[in-house]
């Protein structure tokens, strides 16, 4: 296991060598509190759309299920009649110039995987810039009503006017210390000043306000090669597989695989890890079957016994209302 994984284990498991570290959490805590102190006042300028914006973000480390929130809340929200935008960093991609308008046919090293990802599973507008507010300014000009913001919580350059906050229901917030003695980006406290917590999950965690349940639906297999997509069950490919994940917490997906009736040998990668021909090759000989996320890296030469899982977010009626009628008072 690399340093980092087994950091990142650590922390979500209460590990005490991670103990001395503490100390270091503590500050990184005051100085986090510090900065948005500096935004709240005034001292620091943050950029306000003319029009309503939603962060979806997080307080921990690892992956949570903010892309699936994302793509829930683009879809719901066109079909309200609005015309929504996505912005993201566009993490693990490097563009010559910026704020990129992503396509669904963008290579993936100028866009990154989960910009890719959301403008081919929505169709909506996806903007990447490492300085979000300059990404929600082009979409504004390009004529979207409301921005999404996929991560961006602690990017407060950018005014917001709904934060939703997503955690893991099986990981929750870990030793409840902020780095690097633990997974957090800022105190616990944070979640008391948000308008919403999505739990992806059934909880098991302790958090300082309630939340809305959210879970990802499986929603059908896709064949990479040729985009073919077909039901549940039965499966279109012969088991043992191998299972590939490059994503914050593998160990879901591959829980999800299993549950589908999948066996095979599970690979665990590091989040947004780049993909080539050379590192798919050592899976030769059994399908390989990989998340939504990763198809998108690799399209262009995984085998052609490449399958994708693809889901959906599913989430409680009274949370779209309520959504609906919290945007119906910022218009």
């Amino acid at each position: 296991m690399k340093l980092a994984d087994r950091w990142l284990a650590g922390a979500y498991q209460g590990s005490r060598w991670l103990r001395p570290l503490q100390p270091l959490g503590k500050l990184y805590e005051r100085l986090m509190q510090r900065r948005a102190r500096q935004f709240h006042t005034g001292r620091r300028r943050a950029w306000r759309a003319p029009v309503p914006v939603i962060v979806v973000g997080n307080i921990t480390l690892g992956g949570t299920g903010k892309s699936p929130l994302v793509a829930w809340l683009g879809n719901r929200l066109a079909a309200q009649g609005w015309s929504p935008g996505i912005v993201s960093r566009g993490y693990g991609g490097s563009a010559e110039r910026y704020p990129l308008r992503v396509t669904p046919t963008t290579p993936v090293n100028e866009s990154g995987d989960e910009p890719l990802m959301l403008a081919q599973q929505t169709g909506l507008p996806v903007m990447v810039d490492p300085q979000r507010a300059r990404a929600a300014e082009a979409l504004v000009r390009a004529g979207c009503d409301l921005i999404i913001s996929d991560d961006g919580l602690q990017h407060l350059p950018l005014a917001r006017d709904i934060e939703l906050v997503v955690i893991d229901g099986a990981r929750g917030l870990g030793n409840g210390h902020c780095l690097p003695a633990g997974p957090l980006r800022e105190s616990p406290d944070r979640l008391k000043g948000v308008d919403a917590v999505i739990v992806n999950g059934d909880n098991a965690c302790e958090l300082p306000v309630e939340g809305v349940t959210m879970h990802l639906r499986p929603c059908g297999w896709r064949r990479l090669c040729d985009g073919q997509r077909f039901p549940l069950a039965p499966l279109p490919f012969k088991a043992p597989v191998n299972g590939l994940a490059a994503i914050g917490n593998p160990q879901r997906f591959f829980a999800t695989l299993i549950s589908l009736g999948v066996t095979g040998e599970w690979h665990p990668l590091a989040d947004h890890q780049p993909l080539n021909q050379a590192l798919l090759n050592r899976w030769r000989g059994r399908p390989l079957v990989m998340t939504a996320k990763d198809a998108v890296k690799c399209q262009a030469f995984a085998p052609p016994d490449s399958w994708v899982l693809d889901v959906e977010a599913v989430l409680p009626p009274d949370f779209e209302h309520w959504l609906t009628d919290k945007l119906s008072a910022l218009t």
